[in-house]
Formats: C-alpha cells, structure tokens, sequence
C-alpha cells in the first residue's frame, strides 16, 4: 500500500498552482476537477489536468490523482474521458452514495484503459464519503472494487448535508469519521481524514490529527500548502515508537516465538500476539516512509 500521509488538493483550472504543485511534498497531489472549479470552467479544467498528468509522467516524487465529479452531475464521463491516461495513478469519486457508483467507476476505468493501452487495473480508486447516504453505505463502498486503496472523509459536506455547523472541535463529526475508518479498515483501506479548514491554526490542526489518528486514520486531505509538512510528521511513526516496535519485535521472536510462548514482558508491559503485530506495522510503515523519504534525494 502507498504511502498516504498528505494528499494536497489543488484546483485544475488554476495554472499558478498547477505549475507549483511538484514543489509541494506531498505523498499524493490531487488535480481537482469538482468543487474548486466552477461550472464555466470544467473543460478548461479537464485540459489543464490532462496537460499536467502528460507533462508530470514518472517525474514527481508523489502519486497523481484527480477528484472527479458524481455521477449525479452528468460530467464524470466526460471527466474521465479527459483524464484516464498514461501518468494517471488514480482518481476519486466525489460524493460516492453506493457500491454501484464505484462499481460503475470500476467499469468505465477499465473500458478506458483497454481502449488507450494501459494495464488493466493501474487506475485506482479513492473514494470521497462526504453525504448522509456515503456514510451510510460505507462499508459496501469500501467493498465494491479491487481497485479501491483508499477513503476520504468529507467533513463539509457532510456536516452540510446534516444540517449541522462544521467546528474545529469536530464533535459533529465523530459518527461519521468514526464509521468511515472503520469502514476502510474491514476493506484493507488507507482511512484518510477530512480537511481541516482553520488551515492557519496550526495547532488546532495537529490536535485534530492526533484525535483522527486514534479513530484510525492514517492520511490527511490537505487544502494549504502549510498543512503538509505537519501532516507528513504526524502521520509517521514517531522515533519513540519505531524505538519501541523495534524492542518489541526483538524480544517477542527472541524470548517468545523462538522458544514457543506467546506472551513475553517488555519494560515491565506484557507482549502477546496483538501487540507483536501492533509492532510490525509499525516498522512496516517506517521502512515505507523512509524509502519515500530517499528517493526524493
């Protein structure tokens, strides 16, 4: 599974930020085609995003996706018309309601790809759960498609849809947050958190992420550049915590697997199964983020 910490969002119809993006660090830059592009400005956005996906091939360090638009607008045909191409690591469904929407999207995916010569299945899917139905149905979205590798929580438009205020507390939230990640998890997701829109309340920010973190989360929607950096950080292990997989790990297979027990003590805590495994994700994510982490130099 690639490494998704920050998945920055960035508006298809604006070449200033287009011609930026390669210079943010984040794990995936995201063509927007849907909310931050108005209405007279779609199909100036869909040659915007295609140019950039051409001109972009193999040469970032982060994935390419692009936010595509429902299915109930009547543009997503014409949106991926536009974008499925060489260079495309995957695109997400804005306002996902069903299985049906992402298996439709399967299906059209893989039509494009046979027809323009790329490997069947390169095209991923993420899916925005953002509505009362999305949330709903997430657990059947999380479900619907081998492609799917991960799910965003859409934080305003849910609480919109729900006829609730959106605050940095996010007490609003908690249901939906919390059944999308658990959603993902019994999918094999990446759970990736809603936008934080007090985007200069950095602080706020990082409460917010360690909050989602607890949920599950494991990624973060990004909407400002200062955004990233924080979300990258706190989105990794923390160095006491790959110190402390590592102990973990060492003595469980040294003191427990190697001479048949199941349960050892480390610094004064038991070790059983669960946290042997606990302790192996997290070294597994490590050594992801690091091999990241080298290639950009």
């Amino acid at each position: 599974m690639a490494v998704m910490r920050s998945i920055f969002y960035v508006p298809a119809n604006n070449p200033k930020f287009i011609e930026k993006a390669p210079e943010i660090p984040a794990d995936i830059i995201t063509l927007d085609l849907e909310d931050a592009v108005p209405p007279s400005e779609k199909e100036t956005a869909r040659k915007a995003a295609a140019e950039a996906i051409a001109k972009w091939k193999g040469g970032l360090n982060a994935l390419v996706y692009v936010r595509i638009n429902n299915w109930e607008t009547g543009l997503t045909n014409d949106d991926l018309e536009s974008i499925v191409l060489p260079g495309l690591d995957g695109v997400t469904l804005a306002k996902t309601g069903c299985a049906a929407d992402v298996q439709r999207l399967e299906w059209k995916l893989e039509e494009l790809e046979a027809r323009r010569g790329i490997p069947i299945g390169t095209v991923k899917i993420s899916m925005l759960l953002e509505t009362a139905k999305g949330i709903q149905n997430a657990g059947d979205c999380c479900l619907a498609s081998k492609r799917n590798v991960n799910a965003i929580f859409g934080a305003v438009d849910y609480c919109r849809d729900m006829r609730v205020k959106i605050t940095s507390e996010a007490v609003e939230q908690w249901y939906g947050r919390a059944k999308v990640a658990v959603a993902c998890r019994t999918a094999g997701l990446v759970a990736i958190d809603a936008p934080f829109v007090a985007f200069q309340d950095i602080p706020a920010f990082e409460r917010n992420v360690a909050d989602g973190k607890q949920m599950g989360y494991e990624g973060r929607m990004i909407i400002h550049p200062s955004q990233v950096e924080p979300s990258n950080r706190l989105y990794a292990p923390s160095p006491e915590d790959v110190e402390w997989a590592t102990g973990v790990v060492k003595v469980f297979e040294e003191e427990g697997l190697a001479k048949g027990k199941a349960a050892v003590s480390y610094n004064g805590k038991m070790v059983d199964t669960p946290v042997y495994l606990n302790a192996l994700d997290i070294m597994n994510a490590h050594k992801e983020i690091q091999e990241k982490e080298a290639s950009k130099k």
